[in-house]
């Protein structure tokens, strides 16, 4: 009798856990990275985000593995996506120092 509850608990558990966790590791993360992208092609940025992220740290100077390019690439585009927009600007602003130096 108490199988008749319990088993489609349990299958609704594993389909419930199974669904939130496509969404917040695959899905979320694919909707994060088109937002971003728009973003970027809103302003007519040309640069990839992980372009970018190379190039504000070559800038300041501090030498960034691919993996470490990755993993900013990821952080920023989930929690801080106005980041890539800041670093462009960063980016900008230095190549203009340059060329009036």
């Amino acid at each position: 009798m108490a199988s008749i509850f319990i088993i489609p608990i349990l299958i609704v558990t594993i389909i419930g856990l199974s669904s939130y966790l496509a969404y917040r590791f695959l899905i979320y993360d694919l909707y994060c990275k088109r937002s971003i992208n728009k973003s970027l092609q809103k302003y007519n940025i040309k640069k990839t985000p992980s372009q970018i992220i190379k190039e504000y740290y070559e800038n300041k100077g501090e030498e960034i593995s691919n993996q470490d390019i990755k993993n900013l690439e990821k952080n920023y585009r989930q929690n801080e996506p106005e980041q890539f927009l800041a670093m462009y600007d960063a980016i900008r602003d230095y190549q203009k120092d340059k060329e009036n130096k």
